[in-house]
């Protein structure tokens, strides 16, 4: 957005209440990142309702269906094990959420006046969420399955007894970061992402009045809003992807120690 001539490529992150409410003087408003996430949440589950069918001959939605939790299964299963089965719903409800929300915030409806896509996953708090809820499943299975013992996990197998002070103090650390890191990397990779198709967007807006040097840079900013939006497609799927590997490699670590 452009205020005054000026480029407000963080304007599209603003959450704005469509149902303002407070209860008890804290502010519980119906947001654009609540419509989006139920936006989602509703895609999620007419997919799965089309693709579960059980038809004899599988349709292209059962095939898409069994295809996803397959490679779910199959994720879950090399990471953390056959006890891993029981997460599969999980991360399976994990990793569909994060793509779907991330591709729709690549969905081009601001070309219908007053409406834009939002990008729930753009906002640390939603991906800090996440994060937190990942994180506190693998503290509840670890402390669930081992008790005290689920903290020589910060103890290496054969780690000297002079060096096992300093060593499980590193370990800790970096233990109790994961949940910051796992969020914090969702988060920047998709704000990025979406600041630079805006910068470009705006460029070829201002182009398109800027005479022949104009249209040539605006020309050269949409081939690089191409490849922009091109690479975008791919981080969703990474990030995603990404975000629910961790999870398993995490739980495997509360499950199997090491």
């Amino acid at each position: 957005m452009a205020a005054e001539g000026k480029i407000d490529p963080m304007h599209q992150f603003t959450v704005e209440p469509l149902a303002p409410l407070k209860i008890g003087g804290v502010d519980v408003s119906f947001t654009t990142s609540s419509l989006w996430m139920l936006v989602a949440l509703a895609l999620i589950f007419g997919f799965m309702a089309l693709g579960m069918k059980r038809q004899l001959v599988p349709g292209r939605w059962q095939m898409a269906v069994e295809g996803l939790t397959g490679f779910i299964d199959d994720m879950v299963r090399v990471n953390i094990g056959p006890q891993g089965k029981k997460f599969v719903p999980y991360i399976f409800s994990l990793f569909t959420f994060i793509l779907v929300a991330n591709l729709l915030g690549l969905m081009p409806l601001a070309i219908i006046p007053g409406l834009h896509a939002f990008t729930t996953t753009s906002h640390f708090s939603i991906t800090g969420v996440l994060a937190v809820l990942s994180f506190s499943i693998v503290l509840i299975v670890g402390f669930w399955r081992h008790g005290l013992h689920f903290f020589s996990l910060f103890v290496p197998h054969g780690t000297p007894k002079v060096m096992i002070p300093l060593i499980a103090s590193i370990e800790f650390i970096s233990f109790m970061v994961r949940p910051f890191s796992l969020g914090l990397r969702l988060f920047v990779a998709m704000i990025a992402g979406h600041i630079l198709m805006e910068v470009f967007g705006s460029f070829i807006v201002s182009g398109l009045n800027g005479g022949a040097l104009g249209w040539g840079v605006g020309a050269l900013s949409f081939l690089f809003i191409v490849g922009v939006v091109a690479l975008e497609l791919l981080v969703c799927a990474i990030q995603a992807y990404v975000f629910a590997l961790l999870t398993t490699l995490y739980l495997n670590d509360a499950i199997n120690l090491h």
